[in-house]
């Protein structure tokens, strides 16, 4: 569906275009028009089905930017998502003239505070900072007349819903509510049946966002070998930008630090690190300063960065929403993408399961060998010396050319060249600490792992759930704690 046909006005259509994006998704397509009617709505979307767009248009259209109050309110469960989210709402109301303010715990709050003195009509906040805004009273709600609750899961999940119900309680009555979430838990409801009203429910199943420009497939290949496995698929494929995940903290640290042993431009990415450390890696990761960003699924939520190639999935994800989730992390705008999953022998039924709930087939591969892994760093040595050939203008090169060409056979510097530009990396012995597998009977879980507040020390208990610090489950002879 265009956006043209959905009553949208003239700025925010030329804003959109701007933006490059060109029709509605389904979750746009039918989120926007509801929500233009004043409704309340649920939508049910994975992150990656264009659900920000979906709820930035109709927030956008209902602020008034002749009065300099705080109009729409946007709360996502963490400061990436806050930023990413923030970027969304100004480039769509750009030419409607709309002021947003991204409000988020790890920044300055006094730099907050000067920037709220410019009265910006829509906020985006994490809960814990506009907790402590509202506290302060530096950010006042009364004259919301949409709220937006996004990634409403993950925030329940985080243990987030006492300052949920603080900061909607201080909302005007009468405000229009939009609850995104990409499952829809008892604990959803239940928000939804306490602050919602006359509800319209909206939902893109996972099956419709595990789109065909993403190639799924899996190899079969025990815990010891993974890594292994992963470094050829990774001489093989030479992706531009990868992410691989691990199920926990200490794994995507091992995972990291072995990686970069092998001659791997990597980094990564866990709840562990500060928000600057965390800005400063994805800084990196989108500037192709690192190749490789090794992360937990919590830390990936809500990460939307262009130009990621392939996705590896070093652990098998726990349930299917993950699976889905860190997948839709590449094919984004229409552009292809591969997501390779590593399954060791006592996983296959939980991969067929995952197979049954998205209705996609995920293809098996063999996995390669070292000769196959030699052959293809060998082959993308030769394309690059070919582009450079075909695209570069070599004048000043020419004449080194010649005189090499006296003194060396023409096979010989040819050879040279391609052993230079062949990328060497090593099969240096590292040994990871072995995860337990994931067993299909465990696939109704949503993870394990500590709900810790983000921006805080604090842990509270999940919404409609008991709060657990971590599940003690053996692995070899050692007791792992396992956190997302």
């Amino acid at each position: 569906m265009r956006f043209e046909d959905l009553h949208i006005s003239e700025p925010v259509l030329r804003a959109l275009s701007e933006a490059g994006f060109e029709s509605a998704t389904a979750i746009q397509a039918e989120a926007i028009p509801i929500a233009f009617a004043g409704r309340d709505m649920i939508g049910q979307a994975q992150t990656g089905s264009g659900k920000t767009v979906a709820f930035s248009i109709p927030m956008v259209e209902k602020v008034d930017t002749e009065h300099d109050t705080v109009q729409g309110l946007i709360i996502t469960p963490t400061r990436e998502l806050c930023i990413q989210v923030a970027e969304e709402i100004r480039k769509v109301g750009s030419y409607k003239g709309v002021r947003t303010l991204p409000v988020y715990g790890g920044q300055d709050i006094e730099r907050q505070i000067k920037a709220l003195k410019n009265r910006p009509h829509v906020i985006i906040a994490t809960p814990g900072r506009l907790i402590d805004h509202l506290n302060r009273r530096t950010v006042r709600l009364r004259d919301v007349s949409m709220v937006v609750l996004d990634e409403a899961d993950e925030m329940l999940d985080m243990g987030f819903i006492e300052d949920i119900e603080k900061i909607l309680e201080q909302c005007p009555v009468d405000r229009q509510t939009l609850l995104f979430s990409a499952t829809m838990k008892g604990a959803v409801k239940e928000l939804a049946k306490k602050f919602m009203k006359d509800i319209k429910t909206v939902s893109v199943k996972a099956q419709e966002v595990t789109v065909p420009s993403i190639e799924q497939v899996y190899y079969e290949v025990p815990e010891s070998k993974k890594l292994d496995a992963l470094t050829r698929l990774l001489d093989i494929q030479n992706p531009e930008l990868a992410i691989v995940f691990g199920r926990t903290k200490r794994r995507v640290d091992e995972l990291m630090n072995a990686l970069i042993t092998r001659g791997y431009q990597a980094d990564g990415l866990h709840g562990d690190l500060s928000q600057r450390q965390r800005d400063t890696v994805m800084r990196k990761f989108r500037d192709g300063a690192v190749e490789i960003l090794v992360a937990t699924d919590v830390a990936a939520r809500g990460l939307d960065v262009s130009g990621v190639t392939h996705v590896y999935n070093f652990d098998i994800p726990q349930d299917v929403d993950s699976y889905v989730h860190r997948i839709g992390r590449t094919g984004r705008a229409g552009k292809s993408g591969i997501a390779s999953t590593f399954v060791t022998p006592r996983e296959i039924d939980h991969l067929h399961l995952i197979e049954k709930v998205t209705k996609r087939k995920i293809e098996k591969r063999p996995l390669p060998t070292i000769a196959e892994a030699r052959i293809g760093k060998q082959r993308l040595a030769m394309e690059q010396l070919q582009n450079t050939i075909s695209s570069e203008d070599l004048g000043g090169y020419k004449s080194l050319a010649e005189e090499m060409l006296e003194q060396h056979d023409s096979i010989q510097i040819v050879s040279a060249a391609l052993k230079i530009l062949t990328k060497e990396t090593n099969e240096a012995p590292v040994k990871l600490t072995a995860e337990r597998p994931v067993l299909r009977k465990r696939a109704k879980e949503t993870g394990g792992g500590r709900q810790q507040r983000r921006g805080s020390g604090t842990h509270k208990k999940p919404y409609g759930a008991t709060a657990r610090t971590g599940s003690k489950q053996k692995s070899g002879k050692k007791n792992t704690v396992y956190a997302r």
